[in-house]
């Protein structure tokens, strides 16, 4: 049997109940990559692993919420117990408020997409860069996007504010690793886009999955 091209490999997906976060995991998993998925859904992550399992695939199912330090730590070292290290980060995970005119930004809109977006997101990168320098091969990828400007202003700071931190890891690591990408998805049929465009017609936007083999076989390419 040919081995796999990411066999042996350990891919840690957050937010990985739909989207291109699932699409990633079942891409991952294809290649050989045992999938470590993360997200807050259960229903989610476990039509995730009943996926994986129908194409011969490996994944463990962790079910938790982002915004807690406590189990990001636990993970993490849970991971280092078990296997030594990850080699991929994949991060999709993302709290859209509901869209407002942008005077009108509730605090609590606000506060959660910090908490979620900002704070969650970094507290992340501090964790699992460690849990990933150990590998030959450490790779990071995060996903950016486009809207319509108008009403997105809470959403809009917060990935800003992602977007930011990645580009800085990006650039300090050109040298020293990991490989740090920043992709952008097609217009896909995503939750996350129907709060932005309600009544698109999704017949003309991209599939996940194949949008997740695009973004990702490159970087992984031999």
């Amino acid at each position: 049997m040919t081995e796999k091209p990411l066999s042996g490999r350990i891919a840690l997906v957050t937010g990985a109940s739909r989207g291109i976060g699932a699409a990633s995991a079942e891409w991952l998993a294809v290649q050989g990559a045992h999938v470590v998925a993360v997200a807050r859904t259960v229903g989610g992550l476990e039509e995730l692993d009943d996926r994986i399992k129908a194409t011969g695939g490996q994944a463990t199912l962790a079910p938790m919420d982002l915004t807690d330090d406590g189990a990001i730590a636990h993970l993490c070292r849970s991971i280092f117990d078990r296997w030594g290290r990850a080699d991929i980060w994949v991060h999709a995970a993302i709290h859209v408020s509901a869209l407002t005119p942008a005077p009108h930004v509730q605090p609590k809109d606000l506060d959660k997409n910090i908490a979620t977006n900002i704070r969650a997101f970094s507290r992340l990168m501090t964790n699992i860069e460690p849990l990933i320098a150990p590998s030959d091969a450490p790779t990071a990828i995060f996903f950016d996007d486009q809207w319509d400007a108008k009403f997105a202003g809470a959403y809009a700071m917060s990935k800003a504010a992602q977007r930011a931190l990645v580009e800085c890891w990006q650039a300090e690591s050109v040298k020293t690793g990991p490989a740090v990408h920043l992709l952008r998805p097609a217009p896909m049929p995503t939750a996350t886009r129907a709060r932005f465009y309600p009544g698109e017609d999704r017949s003309a936007l991209a599939d996940p999955k194949p949008e997740a083999a695009r973004l990702l076989a490159p970087i992984f390419a031999a």
